[in-house]
């Protein structure tokens, strides 16, 4: 058992016994059927449990305030003017409403999913090529608590040509497991974005990961969700333009996201482990400037 592994407190260890130590596929295929029943009165039942053991849950944020299913409350549209956009062409801006998990300089190809937890890049992006891109660049982890805003933004101006899908495991993604579960992104259903740039000496990818209860993401340009259902192709080719700020798609539960950045990008000041930060904001700087490619 590793030091960090054997600091866990005996609350932490009960959160993890619950939340892995179950059936985590069916668990996950049952809160998804239960999640799209509509039933305005079974909504708030559910709505009113859940704020119980989430007092974080702000509702009163959302564009329609009554919901007919419990994923309508997960996939909850925003307000218009709650997500002020950074729109300096330098700046790399946050896909998602999110606190900040492990982050840094990645060590060749060498990234931190918790202390002492490292996993390598060619073990979560298939694409060799596209793994390599991002050697000794910058990571951070993005964690949406199940109560955040699910929807996910385009931090660019960008392209997407293709996705890979990885389907696998539905583990919880909260701090206690990845204190404990090794490479638990690399075990974990995904989908690998790479933005395509107007300087192709630049690269940033997305990595939305699954996790337990509703292990589903939803992308606008593609027909069908990517989920423990889907049987489709893994690579999946596409012809998505996004300006900065557009919504690309959403989870159907809380989840992570991974942003991986070539070399030339810098983390903003103050980025880091247990920062919150919201959809829109500045993460990363360096972004090519238009007319300079």
């Amino acid at each position: 058992m590793s030091k960090t592994t054997a600091s866990l407190s005996a609350g932490e260890k009960l959160n993890f016994l619950l939340t892995n130590r179950i059936p985590r596929r069916w668990l996950t295929l049952f809160m998804g059927w239960f999640s799209r029943i509509e039933s305005p009165i079974l909504a708030r039942i559910s709505i009113a449990v859940w704020q119980c053991f989430a007092d974080d849950l702000r509702l009163q944020d959302a564009r329609t305030p009554r919901f007919r299913s419990l994923m309508e409350c997960f996939t909850r549209q925003l307000k218009p003017g709650l997500r002020p956009l950074d729109m300096h062409p330098g700046v790399v801006c946050s896909p998602c409403d999110a606190i900040v998990g492990a982050c840094g300089r990645i060590e060749g190809n060498r990234v931190f999913q918790a202390k002492g937890f490292p996993y390598s890049l060619d073990e979560l992006i298939p694409d060799a090529a596209q793994a390599a891109r991002y050697r000794n660049g910058q990571f951070v982890t993005l964690r949406l608590k199940s109560s955040m805003y699910h929807r996910f933004h385009a931090p660019v101006d960008c392209h997407v040509s293709q996705v890979d899908y990885v389907s696998g495991d539905t583990w919880n993604v909260n701090p206690i497991a990845l204190k404990r579960v090794e490479k638990l992104f690399c075990k974990n259903e995904r989908a690998v974005l790479e933005l395509r740039l107007d300087d192709p000496r630049y690269s940033l990818t997305l990595v939305p990961v699954a996790a337990i209860l509703v292990a589903s993401m939803k992308f606008h340009f593609l027909a069908e969700p990517l989920d423990l259902k889907y049987r489709g192709a893994n690579r999946i080719t596409c012809d998505a333009e996004f300006v900065k700020g557009q919504e690309i798609g959403y989870f159907q539960h809380g989840s992570t996201i991974l942003v991986f950045a070539s070399e030339q990008y810098q983390r903003i000041a103050g980025i880091d482990e247990g920062h919150c930060i919201k959809v829109g904001e500045a993460l990363l700087t360096g972004h090519p400037l238009p007319g300079r490619a």
